[in-house]
């Protein structure tokens, strides 16, 4: 593919960074040790908790087949326990705000949740009812997975959460954090973070109701590959972007994730002092250009800041940053299952850390890539002592 002139431009940028961590790898090997956690890392989620039953097969039945299990595994799941459970991980101290019945099921994910320090003292249990749970497949040919959902009953409605439980939630929060259900209790909160100037973190997966409004009241988010041109309608992903920060201006950055494609982040910057106007889908060109394509680590490229031009939609000021994936080995991939999540969890972690994005995106991807190496959304989840983490945290 040629360049344009403006494209060979950007890629000489001296303004534009990057991030590669297995040079940092080699010039630490030492074994140096980790920063200190901040004083304030209290953050809290509300979303879903729920029991998963996953059972992995050597290829995907075909219907009225019948077939045996490769491995088995029940374990907590939902995409906000999910989250959380990788925030304690990291030394985060995670709240959770959901609901499950008292049931069997919902005694498993209370007491999983415990037992990675997330705090589940906000958490209602309804009495009787059910605990929400999911059947998961995992395809050990094709590495996909299969979910069928089953939701809790009753359903949580903001008057199971007492505005003494809502204060006491988010008292001292460093963040709080949304995965797009229980819409009603989450805009209650929500509001109650924005009064308090607490920043949100919204996890955009697909259109939900209610997601608009929390999407209004949010400072980051963290979107799937299809959201944001099913969101905004806007003909690419880097377009889309341009028309978030555009139609929702208390957001800081978005984030793309796009799989073993890796991920796209548009970070906002004052328009101010800012002359140069540029294409973002020639910005995009450009830093795909400059990923080392050589390195198995995840690693990072980010454009200067300019005016960052959609055609048809607008310009908004800020830099593109382009994230890729762990390139990892077909004999270790087991289990996509709460990659999402944990990507969500470790996003959590460098933004309670103040991690520039050069780093924070490369560290999230490399948190998603060792998960998927076992079964199941949790059993991978590092701990931040996880050596294969050193390089992203020094």
């Amino acid at each position: 593919m040629l360049l344009t002139s403006t494209q060979h431009a950007l890629l000489k940028s001296p303004v534009s960074s990057s991030f590669s961590p297995s040079c940092r790898f080699r010039m630490s090997s030492a074994g140096p040790a980790l920063p200190p956690l901040p004083d304030n890392r209290i953050v809290v989620g509300c979303g879903s908790v729920t029991l998963d039953f996953l059972a992995a097969v050597a290829t995907y039945p075909k219907p009225d087949d019948k077939t045996r299990s490769t491995s088995s595994k029940v374990q907590g799941g939902g995409n906000a326990g999910n989250a959380l459970t990788c925030a304690s991980r990291l030394g985060l101290q995670p709240r959770l705000i959901s609901k499950v019945a008292d049931d069997s099921q919902g005694k498993g994910i209370l007491e999983e949740l415990e037992a990675d320090a997330v705090d589940s003292s906000f958490i209602v249990v309804s009495d009787g009812g059910n605990s929400p749970f999911t059947y998961i497949i995992v395809d050990d040919e094709t590495k996909t997975r299969t979910c069928i959902h089953t939701p809790g009953y009753p359903p949580m409605i903001p008057d199971d959460l007492t505005e003494s439980k809502l204060l006491a939630a988010v008292d001292g929060a460093r963040l709080v954090y949304f995965d797009g259900r229980l819409h009603d209790t989450a805009l209650v909160i929500a509001q109650e973070a924005t009064r308090r100037g607490i920043p949100i973190l919204i996890d955009a997966e697909r259109k939900r109701e209610g997601l608009d409004d929390l999407l209004g009241l949010s400072s980051y988010a963290i979107c799937s590959a299809k959201f944001p041109q099913s969101w905004t309608g806007a003909p690419s992903v880097t377009s889309a972007l341009v028309s978030m920060l555009i139609k929702l201006p208390n957001l800081k950055f978005v984030v793309v994730t796009l799989g073993e494609d890796g991920c796209i982040m548009l970070e906002r910057s004052n328009e101010n002092g800012l002359t140069e106007e540029v294409d973002v889908e020639e910005i995009l060109v450009a830093l795909k250009y400059k990923i080392d394509t050589k390195t198995t680590l995840p690693t990072c490229v980010a454009s200067s800041e300019v005016k960052l031009h959609a055609k048809g939609i607008g310009t908004v000021g800020g830099r593109l940053l382009l994230g890729t994936a762990e390139k990892i080995p077909p004999s270790e991939l087991v289990d996509s299952t709460g990659a999402g999540d944990s990507f969500i969890g470790a996003i959590l972690y460098a933004l309670c850390t103040n991690m520039p994005p050069e780093k924070m995106l490369p560290f999230a991807s490399q948190v998603a890539g060792i998960n998927c190496r076992a079964l199941g959304a949790r059993t991978g989840l590092p701990r931040r002592s996880d050596p294969r983490l050193t390089s992203f945290l020094v």
